[in-house]
């Protein structure tokens, strides 16, 4: 069984491309699973039930989804080996950009869309910068001009992944990227490995349910701004 971590930010389409590719691998005989990792809810398993792919949902409620990912994917490669899949695609929440569900030895797929602006590739962390593949989306709404610069800040920010463009409407670009998964590693577990970057370091009376405002109830890992050093913004400008 081949384990692919699929990213990205919200509304990006990671879904979209991940019906049309799995349709597609379907057609070519593969079978494969998805397990769906979001906080409150989520509607895609109707979507791909309607293909009659097997899909598992985890919902982490108040725990950070990358970190609930982490506690769980070894459990999910024992599901998809119990399913007998080709592939199993595990579909993050996409909420924080800094984060990186992406595992060494495991292919990695972050999907970007072209609406996003084009200094958006330098905003986000380890999801983007250690992914295998970049998917780039919506670029069919865009012009060829805004094509060329949003791909060209991609490969800036990761230059060793493979870019693809994918319709996730049509499904056009979906046949290049099935044929790169066809040589993602076989997994069996994945127990021992390690992630590609650490998540973020983050343990305080938020994380373990303060809600009042104000220094005396803030303990933990911290960081704070040195207001007094920075400069309004206006002042730094050329």
């Amino acid at each position: 069984m081949k384990l692919v971590t699929v990213s990205g930010p919200p509304s990006s389409g990671k879904t979209s491309v991940l019906l049309k590719l799995i349709g597609l691998l379907k057609q070519e005989g593969s079978a494969s699973g998805v397990i769906k990792f979001d906080c409150l809810y989520a509607n895609e398993p109707v979507l791909f039930e309607k293909l009659n792919v097997p899909v598992v949902v985890g919902l982490s409620g108040n725990l950070c989804p990358d970190h609930f990912f982490v506690s769980n994917i070894q459990e999910g490669v024992n599901w998809g080996l119990s399913q007998n899949l080709d592939y199993l695609f595990t579909e993050s929440a996409g909420l924080c950009n800094r984060c990186s569900p992406h595992i060494r030895r495991i292919l990695a797929i972050c999907v970007i869309d072209n609406l996003m602006g084009i200094e958006t590739p330098k905003k986000i962390g380890p999801m983007l910068r250690m992914a295998d593949i970049v998917v780039i989306t919506k670029s069919d709404i865009v012009s060829q001009a805004e094509r060329e610069v949003f791909s060209f800040r991609v490969r800036q920010a990761n230059p060793k992944a493979k870019v693809f463009f994918v319709n996730g409407i049509t499904g056009q670009g979906v046949f290049q990227l099935a044929r790169m998964i066809d040589n993602a590693n076989d997994t069996v577990t994945v127990q021992d490995n390690h992630l590609r970057f650490s998540m973020p370091a983050a343990l305080c009376s938020y994380c373990l349910g303060e809600t009042a405002i104000g220094g005396d109830y803030q303990v933990g890992n911290l960081r704070k701004i040195d207001f007094h050093k920075n400069k309004p913004l206006s002042n730094t400008q050329p």
